[in-house]
């Protein structure tokens, strides 16, 4: 079974891979992944062979190859279609940002439960929370992107399970537990934050002892 480690991991990979290609390579070893990424080369070799992603010792692998493999691995070689909930200033933000399309991401639509912010007419629309079970169903929307105010989450949460929505991207205070039919992923900026502060403030207190 694919974890959460692998998984970051191909990301890592297909960013290295992605800037090696830009660089004009054309072929990787094992040995010039791990030395980048800081793993060992047996890790890599691991991983790939668990995806079926192939090479040899002399030749090494084929950039394109191995991303095409890490974009059908990830559900990439389509595009991913994604709704967002809540369209305060993080879902506002998130719905006009265009890095999302060249990831094979498509954002199609936004929802809320104030009236004011219904806009059909856009290229990205915006539906009252009402249609939001209505909207999945009928477009087989699988991923959520959750940015409701804490009071509303968990009742957010539960309608979007009902409705069939098998990921959600949580960026609500509330840490939510992913289930055997829902997985979610919790990002709670405040304490990415906090730990970004602490981590930085013991550096300078490390370097003003040497």
């Amino acid at each position: 079974m694919t974890n959460k480690g692998q998984i970051l991991r191909l990301l890592n990979y297909k960013n290295l891979l992605k800037h090696l290609q830009s660089l004009g390579f054309k072929k990787v070893f094992s040995d010039n992944i791990s030395d980048t990424l800081e793993i060992s080369s047996s890790l890599v070799r691991k991983d790939f062979g668990n995806f079926g992603i192939t090479g040899n010792r002399k030749g090494g692998y084929d950039i394109d190859s191995i991303l095409s493999k890490i974009d059908e691995i990830l559900g990439k070689d389509e595009i991913q279609r994604v709704i967002i909930v809540g369209v305060g200033r993080i879902g506002e933000a998130l719905m006009s940002y265009q890095g999302f399309i060249k990831e094979g991401i498509q954002i199609v639509a936004g929802f809320d439960i104030e009236p004011d912010k219904t806009k059909t007419d856009t290229s990205v629309p915006i539906y009252h929370i009402d249609k939001v079970s209505d909207f999945i169903i009928e477009n087989k929307i699988k991923i959520c992107i959750l940015t409701v105010p804490q009071m509303v989450a968990k009742h957010t949460v539960d309608l979007l399970s009902a409705s069939g929505i098998g990921g959600i991207l949580n960026f609500t205070p509330i840490k939510f537990q992913s289930t055997s039919e829902l997985t979610i992923n919790n990002i709670n900026i405040v304490h990415e934050l906090e730990n970004l502060i602490y981590v930085v403030n013991k550096q300078k207190e490390n370097q003003s002892k040497t």
